[in-house]
């Protein structure tokens, strides 16, 4: 059977879409368990590695600048691939690339090389792109009410590995030095794998490809409905909901971001270990996405805008307790860190779905590229800035600062709905 027949079969059979859409989510669901382990490092060691090899954490926010400033480039090439090839090969290409970039790492610690190391995290950041957008391929095939459960669902199957691998941190510094490598880079070895099996998994199973088929539904819909005149209020209507969803992604990402990176190395700071340090991130990292699909369950019912309110408020009250934290208190920086976590959960699903609400099928995933840029390049700034501000001041001040600019979400919502 031909692309174009297989792809008719589905136009005419929803018994058929709905079990694609069931497969597409169990697809999703294998390659993001094994994407969320290859988040790992990046987070958990990045700063770690970079000050160990530039000697001092002035720049320790450097890492997770470069790694998402990468995925920045990566969201858009992404984005281009999927939109005109589909999600298979736009979401492989994105994952296998950012597993090269993780070899790059390891490389680069080994012959203690700050040029490869630095050129190497750019090349990462593809696979954190790659993870993040690998939330819509669930959202092609979803009605209007199953979209932020959609998106949930994808963002629940990152945690199994994104909070295995920061615990797995210690184990793979110790394989790393069994081996001869850097401690440090053991965690990088573990993100190559992940992220090249979570590439090989979409680009053997997902097929047919849901977007492909959904383009087809759409172009097949127009053509029923005659739907030549597009209506100017609902243009101006999905400009609004984009630049909406857009603010909230990007600022919860910046608030995030910056805290985060800068918490391994003010544990650091104060004498923790790499256990204790992974124990904290692994919360961090399953609040991110553990809560998820009661989060969608969440959007789809009381609304985009309630949990974007959620969202900054849930931020604020991180960085008040990560600020007001004793340096030697693991429990209070878990909690602290947890809250981050679930913060960013509640902007991320109510701003991808209020994305997909406002994107046409034969654009959107090239307009979800866009936006992933927006949102990676705030991450990039948030890294970047973190250690500047913590090294002229204090960890405390970051963390306050991060959750009053948190509150801006709130005058945003208000705006849309007037």
């Amino acid at each position: 059977m031909s692309e174009d027949d297989l792809a008719q079969s589905y136009i005419e059979n929803q018994e058929k879409q709905k079990k694609l859409y069931k497969r597409t989510l169990i697809i999703v669901i294998i390659s993001q368990m094994f994407g969320g382990a290859g988040l790992a490092a990046g987070i958990t060691v990045g700063a770690l590695l970079a000050e160990q090899m530039i000697g001092t954490n002035a720049f320790a926010g450097i890492p997770a600048a470069l790694f998402t400033l990468g995925s920045a480039g990566a969201a858009l090439i992404v984005g281009r691939l999927s939109n005109r090839f589909g999600r298979r090969i736009g979401l492989a290409t994105g994952f296998i690339v950012g597993g090269i970039g993780a070899v790059g790492v390891v490389i680069a610690a080994i012959i203690n090389s700050v040029f490869i190391l630095f050129a190497s995290l750019l090349v990462y950041g593809a696979g954190t792109a790659t993870n993040l957008q690998a939330r819509y391929a669930g959202t092609d095939l979803a009605t209007n009410k199953q979209r932020g459960t959609a998106v949930s669902i994808a963002m629940v199957s990152t945690t199994f590995g994104a909070v295995a691998g920061p615990n797995l941190v210690g184990v793979m510094g110790d394989f790393a030095n069994w081996v001869g490598v850097p401690e440090l880079a053991g965690p990088f070895i573990l993100s190559a794998a992940a992220f090249i099996v979570a590439g090989l998994v979409l680009f053997v199973f997902l097929r047919p490809d849901p977007f492909i088929i959904a383009l087809k539904i759409n172009a097949n819909k127009q053509k029923n409905e005659h739907d030549e005149n597009a209506d100017p209020t609902n243009q101006l209507q999905n400009k609004s909901g984009v630049a909406i969803g857009v603010t909230v992604m990007v600022l919860t990402q910046l608030v995030m971001v910056a805290i985060m990176t800068m918490t391994p190395v003010h544990m650091g700071n104060h004498g923790h270990n790499l256990q204790a340090i992974g124990l904290v991130i692994g919360f961090h990292i399953g609040a991110m996405f553990l809560p998820s699909l009661f989060t969608g369950i969440l959007v789809d019912k009381i609304g985009r805008s309630a949990m974007a309110v959620a969202s900054g408020v849930t931020l604020l009250l991180s960085g008040v307790i990560a600020a007001i934290a004793p340096a030697d208190s693991v429990f209070i920086l878990i909690v602290a860190l947890s809250l981050l976590g679930l913060g960013w959960n509640f902007g991320l699903i109510s701003g991808t779905a209020l994305i997909v609400d406002s994107t046409e099928p034969s654009t959107r995933a090239k307009t979800q590229g866009t936006v992933d840029v927006f949102i990676a390049l705030a991450g990039s700034s948030g890294g970047a800035l973190s250690g500047m501000v913590v090294a002229g001041s204090s960890f405390e001040t970051l963390s306050i600062a991060g959750g009053v600019l948190s509150l801006i979400l709130i005058p945003v919502v208000i705006l849309r709905g007037r």
